[in-house]
């Protein structure tokens, strides 16, 4: 079969590199994909936009697509499930209205009171004023987060104050574009946060292994937030009975939820948690698709060949399907970005030692890349995640940081701490 992939990140690249692993794959097109999805055998670059539905739907039926996997939430959150169903093309990912889940922090929050899912105390505001005078009735640390999609970086842990009317001020005078029609202040917790990605077919619902990205730039969590600087997997802070807890309290009423808002949501819920100190947990906020970095981790360590678990949710017989099948060992994987992310950064930064890094061992995910003139450049603020697998934490880790430490490009960063809480 012939899977198109929808974008053009470090995840797009680790869902191609897992779908190619399968001999029932016989190629992968990546739309618009990245240096890496570009030199990969099997796999081509389709140089079109995300949001470009009709020319994707166009090349899909003219060139015998069977299946159509969106790994970004922009997209979906625009209606592309809608309208490549409606061409008649079978599409992984939730439609407009399940994407509502990402799209607006907001109708995420109602949807989890409604259906009492542990989760933050919170409120909504749609002007400054109002959202400041809660703040200081409430006192820091407090949690203030734009409400639409802001690629990662929308959400500000206002340790005072006065970092937190900046913050409201900052949403409010657009710096997250529409994001920012509405301001949402939550309860700041304490704790670990914990990724749990579910498959689901809008029936039956399957967790794949829980993850712990690592969001902040600096090491020691410290510092703004990006999309992700790092991640490993299997985190151990979510315990099996932990998961138990999460799949009746967190993935099966949300989906039950979802159904009886009439929303048929088919593709990756990811719940991302809060696990207090006494092993309590809420819900921080909710994802309508694979996370990033945490894909990079989850798939390495995936048994179960991932068409298989994609086509049963599309086609609504997840239910039928053994359970999920896993590799032993853990993965970990290290960002490294370009000086100045998450702020401003340049492009075109010429890369070296890829090669070294993956007879080390390591696998190379592109996320921010682009082949110029047979030449990979950088092309992002997240430019590649250094994957290491290995029987413990030890060695997955050892052998991501000896991968990236071949790498080279001007300006190159990355935190030297993932995965300390598992190695400390």
């Amino acid at each position: 079969m012939k899977v198109l992939v929808v974008g053009n990140g470090g995840r797009e690249h680790a869902l191609a590199w897992k779908l190619l692993q399968s001999k029932q794959i016989e190629q992968v097109v990546c739309v618009p994909g990245n240096g890496g999805t570009a030199i990969m055998e099997r796999c081509q670059n389709l140089p079109l936009a995300v949001d470009n539905f009709e020319g994707m739907s166009q090349y899909a039926l003219k060139h015998g697509i069977t299946l159509v996997i969106v790994g970004p939430e922009v997209p979906l959150a625009k209606g592309i499930t809608d309208y490549l169903q409606s061409k008649g093309l079978m599409v992984f990912g939730p439609t407009r209205a399940g994407a509502q889940i990402e799209a607006s922090k907001a109708w995420a929050k109602a949807l989890m009171q409604e259906a009492r899912i542990p989760t933050a105390k919170a409120a909504v505001f749609t002007e400054a004023a109002a959202a400041k005078s809660y703040v200081k009735a409430q006192g820091a640390p407090i949690v203030v987060k734009a409400d639409g999609l802001a690629a990662g970086k929308g959400v500000t842990v206002a340790e005072t104050l006065e970092q937190a009317e900046m913050a409201i001020d900052a949403i409010f005078q657009g710096q997250f574009g529409s994001a920012g029609n509405f301001v949402v202040i939550e309860e700041c917790l304490v704790g670990q946060e914990v990724s749990v990605l579910a498959l689901t077919d809008g029936l039956t619902i399957r967790p794949l292994l829980p993850a712990q990205d690592h969001k902040r730039i600096g090491e020691g969590d410290t510092g703004e937030n990006t999309g992700g600087m790092g991640a490993y997997a299997p985190a151990p802070i979510a315990t099996p009975e932990l998961m138990a807890r999460i799949q009746t309290e967190v993935l099966e009423k949300t989906i039950a939820s979802l159904r009886s808002k009439n929303i048929d949501y088919r593709g990756v819920l990811y719940a991302g948690l809060m696990v207090a100190p006494d092993g309590d947990f809420k819900v921080l906020e909710f994802n309508c698709r694979f996370g990033d970095p945490e894909t990079q981790v989850i798939l390495p360590l995936l048994a179960t060949p991932l068409e298989e678990l994609i086509l049963a949710c599309v086609q609504q017989r997840l239910g039928e399907l053994p359970p999920i099948a896993w590799h032993r060992g853990a993965a970990a994987t290290v960002v490294a970005a370009s000086g100045g992310y998450p702020g401003e950064y340049e492009k075109g930064q010429v890369m070296t030692g890829i090669p070294e890094a993956e007879a080390a061992g390591a696998v190379v995910f592109h996320a921010g890349t682009k082949l110029n003139q047979q030449q990979l450049v950088t092309d992002g603020g997240r430019v590649l995640n250094v994957t290491g697998i290995g029987e413990n934490f030890e060695q997955a880790i050892a052998q991501a940081y000896a991968g990236i430490k071949s790498i080279h490009f001007p300006g190159m960063y990355y935190r030297r701490d993932i995965g300390y809480r598992v190695l400390s």
